[in-house]
């Protein structure tokens, strides 16, 4: 297993992105974390348009991204409440499907014979309605469980401490749930059966390690709650 240039780079990305999170929360609070829910489900179905190696592997980018979407949610079930967790879910989906509609409306768009961007739009923003399908309704299932999970875990292991036992119970099952959905709507039938679970356990490990290394930021984030210091707006 070789560590080179895009493993050191998928986990500096890591490292980047639980620093915005965490920052966006300490100075703006669970608005912060509602604004992040839009930008990671937007720029998370950009990113997965790339596809690069890792050990060894193809894999899409957007994991580490789509991911900290999960922890978005985590922090708002474990300081604020179920029910503002679940809105924060349905702002990014509105984020989502507004930029999936929005973009193919600007494709479809004849462009100027100036025009030297349109062709490289239509590469990135044309819609292949499976797969649009797949990824939302992957990401309203995976992440209302993930919801629900993070509080019935948080009744059984109630103090802060079992933290940990609370995040990674649910979004790790929440990950293999969002993972499983999107590989069978998007590819059930162009692929084997076998080529399936290759992807499905692919990225799921990937989404895996991102819920692991994410508990720390969960931990941090209710510190900062309880002892008063994160600003709201």
């Amino acid at each position: 297993m070789h560590f080179g240039y895009n493993e050191m780079m998928w986990f500096a990305v890591l490292i980047v992105n639980f620093i915005i999170v965490l920052a966006v929360y300490r100075f703006m609070g669970k608005t912060g974390l509602f604004v992040w829910m839009a930008i990671a489900s937007i720029l998370a179905n950009i990113q997965v348009l790339k596809l690069v190696e890792f050990f060894g592997w193809d894999i899409t980018l957007g994991n580490v991204l789509y991911g900290t979407s999960f922890l978005a949610t985590d922090i708002i079930s474990e300081n604020y409440s179920k029910e503002l967790a679940r809105k924060s879910v349905w702002i990014g989906f509105f984020a989502m499907i507004s930029m999936i509609i929005l973009m193919t409306l600007s494709c479809m768009f004849i462009p100027a014979e100036e025009d030297f961007i349109s062709e490289h739009m239509n590469a990135i923003f044309t819609v292949i309605p499976r797969v649009s399908a797949a990824s939302l309704v992957a990401y309203l299932v995976s992440q209302n469980h993930d919801v629900w999970a993070y509080h019935f875990w948080m009744k059984k292991f109630p103090d802060t401490k079992y933290i940990f036992i609370r995040n990674n119970m649910s979004t790790m099952v929440s990950q293999l749930i969002d993972s499983a959905i999107f590989t069978t709507i998007a590819f059930a039938g162009m692929y084997s059966f076998k080529v399936l679970v290759q992807i499905v356990v692919s990225t799921y490990i990937l989404k895996w390690l991102v819920a692991a290394f994410d508990t720390g930021c969960v931990y941090i984030a209710a510190h900062w709650f309880k002892t008063g210091k994160i600003r709201e707006i």
